[in-house]
């Protein structure tokens, strides 16, 4: 017998049909003689209909009572899954995260899981009852409901991995695993059996939506091997594990884009210690994460400072320089939007050379300009034109023969 869990994302519980079809899948299991933990999200749309409402009675509703409303549509999902398993005659029993011991921070709308203490859960598996579990969401050590933001499902279905000791970890989600590509932008990417964590993370992180990099980090941390895999058909997934000798043959694993982004570009800033940390200090407390940072080599004691950003983020990041500028003596800033950043991944950059001139070349010849680069051991990252960038994707994905 093997313990396995599973997570369930909002389509594929969009429906009471859906749910149905997800209970069947989940009995099958079950029938084997396999123990089950199922995570679930909520129903597709509930979490955004959530936000509306609230909205609709204050335009700033409290992070507490957010997390309170929001941690209800994942308690819709596992009740009515518990209620489609009991129909099907399997034995089920579903739980809050709370009742499933997830205790995280006090930071609401973004809590971080601190520990899991899953006696229940082992509990109803000792009675062979299949255990289900909202995602998303934990409490408190004194007991407030918080939830884990962005992935929080998938965060949850990785540490209740961890805590119970799963033999494996399936994603269920509404593709067929991680591919070389957008295959919406690529038609011919292809699925990709197996990843690092750090491959995917750095793809996770990069604009791949299939998880969040959380996520990943979590599993990487405590050597959870899991399945992106769909929820529609019984093809198999990609495994992400830890990195083996082979998986370095293959350069190139994938092509990522990333839209939605913005550069700061601070001009005229005097080339001195401290100035650096003045504007990127402030950015930090301002909660503004920064992605890609350039600067110029000084010229006449005076460089240029460039860095990236999430677009829905320029507003603060604004807010946050204009008064440095001026504290600091640069001669002033500018914003753009309408970028994006393409990005290859493979752990096989580690032991080959010639990765980005490949990349530039393709870029090149697509006729894609490049306005900034940055390099990490495993990922080149490029912005350009958000208009060039499906060219540009398409033109890597075919230059690394992916």
């Amino acid at each position: 017998m093997s313990l396995i869990v599973q997570k369930y994302g909002g389509t594929s519980v969009g429906t009471p049909e859906r749910i149905l079809n997800v209970a069947r899948r989940v009995a099958k299991n079950h029938s084997e003689g396999n123990g089950l933990v199922i995570v679930v999200s909520a129903m597709s749309g509930v979490t955004d209909n959530l936000i509306k409402l609230a909205k609709e009675i204050s335009t700033e509703p409290t992070a507490r009572e957010m997390d309170v409303l929001l941690a209800t549509g994942e308690q819709v999902t596992i009740a009515l899954l518990a209620i489609a398993l009991e129909k099907l005659g399997v034995p089920a029993v579903s739980f809050t995260g709370a009742q499933a011991g997830i205790v995280t921070d006090g930071v609401h709308t973004k809590a971080r899981i601190k520990n899991i203490a899953p006696k229940m859960v082992k509990s109803a598996l000792a009675d062979n009852k299949v255990v289900i579990v909202a995602g998303f969401q934990g409490q408190t050590a004194d007991g407030h409901v918080t939830t884990l933001g962005r992935g929080g499902s998938d965060l949850t279905a990785i540490a209740m991995a961890a805590a119970v000791k799963a033999d494996l970890c399936q994603i269920f989600t509404d593709v067929d695993g991680v591919y070389t590509a957008d295959p919406r932008m690529v038609p011919n990417a292809s699925k990709i059996a197996e990843l690092s964590y750090d491959e995917m993370l750095e793809m996770a992180s990069l604009g791949s939506k299939v998880m969040q990099a959380r996520s990943v980090e979590f599993a990487k941390k405590f050597k959870v091997v899991f399945e992106v895999r769909s929820s529609f058909n019984d093809n198999p997934g990609t495994i992400v594990k830890e990195e083996t000798s082979n998986m370095e043959a293959v350069v190139v694993r994938g092509v990522s884009l990333e839209k939605n982004q913005a550069k700061v570009t601070i001009g005229g800033v005097p080339d001195k210690p401290g100035v650096a940390v003045r504007i990127f200090s402030a950015l930090a407390a301002a909660a503004v994460n920064i992605d890609m940072i350039v600067q110029n080599v000084s010229a006449a004691g005076v460089t240029d400072i460039s860095f990236t950003l999430n677009r829905d983020e320029l507003p603060t990041a604004r807010k946050t320089v204009e008064p440095i500028v001026r504290d600091i003596g640069a001669t002033g800033f500018t914003a753009q939007e309408g970028i994006a950043k393409i990005s290859v991944v493979g752990i096989g950059m580690r032991s080959h050379s010639g990765v980005a001139a490949s990349l530039f070349e393709a870029l090149a010849a697509a006729g894609v300009n490049i306005q900034m680069i940055s390099t990490s051991e495993i990922k080149i990252s490029v912005i350009v034109d958000e208009k060039e960038a499906p060219q540009g994707v398409k033109a890597a994905h075919d230059k690394f023969g992916l």
